[in-house]
């Protein structure tokens, strides 16, 4: 007999909580979700069987099982009824210790339960950490009526993870049997079914979940008896059964899991199926075809772009075997499947596990078929052990051994868009941090200094230009590379970041060790109170502070430092040990560079919650939200960049004016941190109290208030095949959420659903993509990632991802529809390079010709949504309601709405969202028109440039002033057109340069106010961050000026200070004596130099040279000593320029 796993789909209703109700068997499920139904499943089905059993959950989050816990927390009320302990473990193999002490619990008669099932959980890093825990318990055994599921998370493509990993190898190692399931439907059957294999053999059971299969979703069928276990009376138990039992010597638990328990599983697996012939492969089978999990998914598609159904697999001899036991693997299935076969081809990431059992069996088979698989008949690489597989791939390998014209038509055009495309990204959306995160300003280093990446949010420091991080050793290692090098390098000290969450890991323990050797290291513990990277999961056993300060006195560390946004929130610091230092972050430089002249162990502490999770918690009412906000005043921001440099934050954007690229904070993304005020700048106000303004530009439109024409209803989409979409985005923008909301609406509607979050480290503002397919079932769908050339629709969220060559690669001219959000979000590169250029048109070119003709279309998304819902986040909606409108997705939009309802995360904001993107898809004009009383006119003509800046300089001084500006335009005008634009506009910047009398009539002529108003309201009070020239204060550490923060009688002052901008110039400018003010004269005086210059020479006045020179003046942007440092770099491009003038016109003169 064999275990059927064959119940239809039944009861179904569309609530979230439907995941804990058994009696609802239809579900749209993650795989972690699937983990905790599978749970209660088997504790429902030990009930219904007469057993009194009890679970226990533990282990380590890391992706891709990094929100498993997650689920289990939030199902704490659930499970506690049902005796299920849901306990984190400190670290991966504590954990498994503790779920190996479950199996004991009634061993000596003293439990509470008939016996306590068990699943522990981990990434492949933490099974390899784990592997002794594993060896030790699994030779022990389990018990009866409990039994382990060890669940690894495998990472194959290294998605995030700092090594790839596949955990197969290091399970059999330990000699645990290995499932692996082929989809999150499977989760759940194998899940059932290790647990029997548990119980029966007295082994731990792994679960092999990779990317594709754990963090992916499906609508899956979970009913209680689907999955019916045969339990094998053959072979025979030894005496005293297979069970854990007390006194157990180690030499006889070897000799019975060899003996014994290995043959019990495989009995097991032979009883109940798992490894199963799928397609015979009809009278005269020749090729075999051998796969597990998602290679038996991408092996499924695969034949299904050969055109190769079960059917057409019999006329050309195809035999397939699905292997759902990888080891051990059971021989007689093996022995069937290969009888008159010539060839096997076995399809596997990574090393030949399954390849190189099947030719053990195979050995001393007589007529045995050539088994490839690694490599081919003739031993080169044909599935190479690195990096993932594709169908394609697969296909190209199965055509080319089967001898039918078809099916090589088929693989030449799988051929073809493999390799169409092979161009470099033009830009690339890096991960970093979240805005405000701490990490922005804690991985900050002195001069001199070096350090070393850690585990965690902070690896990413790497990829902040000038943070001289590098490198990252195992979770729990960092720094004890270090110990090894010092004593070898000249260098004398070095930095070590390192998490709150890896110091309660297992951290401490170098920490240790490097006190031992009396190694010159500081550590830097970045206590942010959540495990950030992998779902913001606050630190184990309640770690604070004051206990790592404690704990590091006791260890032998005798300078301990804590640093932290709020210093002052230690009232009694008698908690730490003595001569603890408390200082602000803003003094951290200053802390860092004592410590480097430390001998021995120092530690700093670095305290500031994680930024994303402030958000979360104020959501939630469970952290402070200050009634305070960041506004830049457009007109006196330089954009210059210094606040992108000092705060690293994301949240400051570009906005685009007619007097250049200013800055901007995106008030939807903005976390509060307030370390972009440390900029250099008079631009920065703070806004106390009020109320953020829903929408940019006003207050948000009203959907039911706005008149609009009926919107069509649009064609769908037919499902004969399964729908494919990508949908791309920005990580921490929401995207993800688009898929899900489709998968929901397709459950809803009955049809089937599968999708993967390409998430990984991308999660923090890199590229987040979600390959989800919708099929008319769920069996319509095989592999869930979309292969190269199968995109039906790439639902573009953002502009920079959509255009990238993993996104461009699944598309097909043939067949691929592209929506897009033309929007251009700067990537991280933006925080460090004030020019920074997306490119916005050749990438949007770009994918409109991977589209097929006439299947792309573009829309400012973000603009029109912010301006219409008053938050950028809207603009996910707005994009999907286009993308349905053009009749791109096959859902209805009752079953949309009804998802978005379910979701109950803004639902009011993101059904109007969609409602205006339909409105947009038939109409952008008429929904343009509701916001373009808002849209500002720029001047673009020569004469409209020349006439808006002489406007602006008669308010700036005078008329004369003006008039002396618009006189120089016009003689370079006389010369040359493209020059005099460029003049027209560095000219102006030269001489409208901000100084105490400008800013302060740029705060007081009203177009603040102006600005303000449409960004807040309410009652407000407003403090500016101004670093005046006198009496201004001077930082102790770097000498350099810093600014401080004053009250709203400012705007008094400012008025005053306006009204004598005619002194600026005359004895009487007490401002103009500084140096900063005399070198801004200077360089208008020598620019007007340089431009006589030019135009006494026309012919070089008409040079690229001379518009070069004509535009440096816009590489000084800035105050104080950013300007200064921006003066030294145009000087220095102007000399060089001049010099290859003259070496130029030298050349000419000699040619002559």
């Amino acid at each position: 007999m064999r275990s059927s796993i064959v119940a239809p789909m039944s009861k179904s209703t569309h609530s979230l909580a439907d995941l804990y109700d058994l009696s609802i068997t239809r579900l749209f499920l993650t795989g972690p979700q699937a983990i905790l139904r599978m749970v209660l499943m088997q504790s429902e089905r030990d009930r219904q069987a007469g057993f009194n059993t009890a679970g226990y959950i533990s282990g380590y989050r890391g992706s891709p099982v990094g929100t498993v816990d997650n689920q289990f927390q939030a199902a704490r009320k659930v499970l506690e009824p049902r005796h299920i302990v849901f306990q984190p473990g400190l670290n991966e193999d504590l954990a498994a210790t503790a779920c190996w002490g479950t199996q004991q619990a009634e061993m000596r008669g003293e439990g509470k339960h008939d016996g306590v099932f068990a699943v522990w959980y981990g990434k492949g890093p933490g099974v390899d950490r784990t592997g002794d825990v594993f060896r030790h318990a699994n030779m022990a055994g389990t018990s009866p009526h409990g039994g382990v599921l060890a669940i690894a998370g495998d990472d194959h493509s290294g998605e995030s993870s700092t090594v790839v990993h596949a955990s197969d190898v290091a399970l059999m190692d330990a000699l645990i049997p290995v499932l692996s399931p082929a989809g999150v439907q499977e989760i759940i059957d194998y899940g059932l079914l290790g647990f029997a294999m548990s119980r029966h053999a007295g082994v731990w059971v792994g679960l092999k979940c990779v990317h594709d299969t754990v963090e992916s979703s499906a609508v899956v069928d979970a009913e209680l008896d689907r999955v019916n276990p045969v339990i094998p009376t053959e072979p025979a138990p030894p005496q005293g059964g297979l069970s854990i039992r007390p006194s157990d010597d180690r030499i006889v638990q070897e000799e019975r899991i060899h003996m014994h328990k290995l043959p019990a599983v495989k009995a097991f697996a032979r009883a109940n199926g798992l490894n199963r012939i799928v397609m015979r492969g009809g009278e005269k089978p020749s090729i075999g075809i051998v796969a597990a999990g998602k290679a038996y998914l991408d092996v499924r598609q695969a034949l299904d772009d050969l055109g190769i159904d079960e059917a057409r697999a019999a006329r050309l001899g195809i035999r397939l075997l699905k292997i759902g036991m990888v080891w051990p693997l059971e021989e007689s299935v093996v022995k069937d499947f290969a009888r008159g076969l010539s060839t096997i081809i076995v399809v596997e990431e990574k090393r030949a596990l399954i390849e190189a059992q099947l030719r053990d069996i195979l050995y001393a088979e007589e007529d045995r078929p050539v088994v490839i698989g690694k490599q081919d008949e003739q031993g080169k690489t044909l599935f190479a052990p690195h990096g993932v597989l594709e169908p394609n791939e697969i296909a190209l390998a199965i055509a080319v051994r089967l001898q039918d014209r078809a099916t090589s038509d088929c693989a030449a055009s799988l051929q073809e868009s493999s390799t169409a495309r092979n161009q470099a990204d033009l830009v690339a959306r890096i991960p970093y941090f979240c805005a405000g995160c701490p990490h922005n300003s804690s991985t900050v280093l002195p001069d001199g200094a070096r350090g070393y990446a850690g585990i965690g949010c902070h690896w990413l420091a790497q990829f902040v230009p000038g943070r001289k991080t590098e490198g990252a050793t195992h979770m729990g290692g960092e720094g004890a590379n270090w110990i090894g090098e010092a004593p070898f390098s000249t260098r004398e000290h070095v930095f070590q970041n390192m998490g709150d969450g890896t110091y309660n890991h297992s951290g401490l323990m170098a920490i240790r060790h490097a006190v031992g050797t009396g190694t010159s290291i500081t550590y830097k513990i970045l206590f942010n109170d959540a495990v950030a990277m992998t779902g913001g999961q606050r630190n184990d056993g309640g770690l604070t502070v004051e206990q790592i300060a404690q704990q590091m006195r006791a260890i032998g560390v005798e300078r301990v430092a804590v640093v932290s946004d709020e210093p002052d929130k230690y009232p009694s610091r008698s908690a730490f040990p003595a001569h603890t230092s408390f200082n602000h972050r803003s003094e951290l430089q200053a802390v860092q560079t004592e410590l480097m002249g430390v001998k021995g162990v120092s530690v700093l502490i670095y305290d500031q919650t994680c930024a994303a999770e402030k958000r979360r918690r104020r959501r939630k009412g469970q952290y402070p939200d200050p009634q305070k906000r960041v506004f830049i005043n457009e007109l006196v921001c330089e954009g210059c960049g210094d606040c992108g440099v000092q705060s690293n934050c994301v949240a400051i954007q570009p906005v685009e004016t007619e007097f250049g690229r200013k800055r901007k904070i995106d008030q939807s993304s903005c976390n509060k941190d307030f370390s972009c005020l440390k900029g250099f700048c008079p631009s920065f106000v703070t806004v106390e109290g009020g109320e953020l303004v829903k929408g940019t530009s006003g207050p948000a439109v009203d959907l039911e208030k706005t008149p609009f024409p009926p919107v069509p209803e649009p064609v769908l989409p037919a499902l004969d095949k399964p729908w494919s979409i990508l949908v791309t985005g920005i990580g921490g923008t929401g995207v993800v959420t688009i898929g899900h909301l489709l998968g929901m609406a397709a459950h809803i509607e009955g049809k089937g659903a599968a999708l993967i979050d390409m998430v990984g480290i991308s999660q923090k503002n890199g590229t987040v993509v979600t390959h989800l397919k919708i099929g008319a079932t769920p069996e319509a769908i095989s592999p869930v990632r979309v292969a190269r050339g199968h995109a039906d629709l790439i639902l573009g969220c953002d502009l920079v991802t959509s255009a990238s060559e993993r996104i461009l690669a699944a598309a097909s001219r043939a067949k691929t529809h592209a929506v897009i959000n033309s929007h251009e979000v700067m990537p991280a590169n933006f925080t460090h390079d004030a020019n920074f250029d997306v490119q916005g048109q050749a990438l949007t070119l770009r994918i409109a010709a991977a589209a097929k003709p006439g299947g792309f279309s573009a829309i400012d998304a973000t603009d029109i949504a912010t301006k219409l819902m008053g938050d950028s986040i809207a603009a996910n909606l707005f994009t999907l309601g286009y993308a349905w409108q053009k009749g791109l997705v096959p859902l209805t939009r009752e079953s949309i709405a009804e998802a978005v309802q379910l979701n109950a995360v803004s639902v009011k904001m993101n059904l109007a969202a969609f409602a205006w993107g339909r409105r947009a898809a038939v109409d952008e004009a008429a929904v343009r028109a509701v916001i373009s009383s808002k849209v500002e006119k720029r001047a673009e003509t020569l004469d409209e440039v020349i006439a808006r800046r002489v406007e602006f300089l008669t308010a700036y001084q005078d008329a004369a002033y003006a008039a002396s500006y618009r006189d120089v335009v016009a003689r370079v005008r006389a010369v040359s057109e493209p020059l005099a634009l460029a003049v027209a506009r560095n000219l102006f910047k030269l001489m409208a340069y901000k100084d105490e009398y400008e800013v302060a009539r740029l705060y007081s002529d009203g177009s603040f106010a102006e600005k303000l108003s449409k960004q807040f309201t309410g009652d407000f009070t407003l403090k500016f961050h101004l670093a005046p020239p006198i009496r201004g204060r001077v930082d102790g550490f770097s000498g350099k000026p810093v600014k401080s923060e004053y009250g709203p009688w400012m705007m008094a002052g400012f008025r005053l200070l306006a009204k004598m901008r005619r002194l600026r110039g005359t004895s009487f400018d007490i401002f103009g004596r500084t140096a900063e003010r005399r070198m801004e004269r200077q360089l208008i005086a020598d620019y007007r130099a340089l431009l006589e210059t030019l135009v006494a020479n026309p012919s070089l006045a008409r040079s690229e040279f001379a518009l070069e020179l004509a535009s440096l003046p816009d590489m000084i942007r800035g105050f104080g000593h950013v300007k200064e440092a921006n003066v030294a770099k145009a000087r220095q491009r102007q000399a060089e320029l001049l010099a290859a003038l003259s070496t130029d016109a030298g050349t000419r003169k000699a040619a002559e």
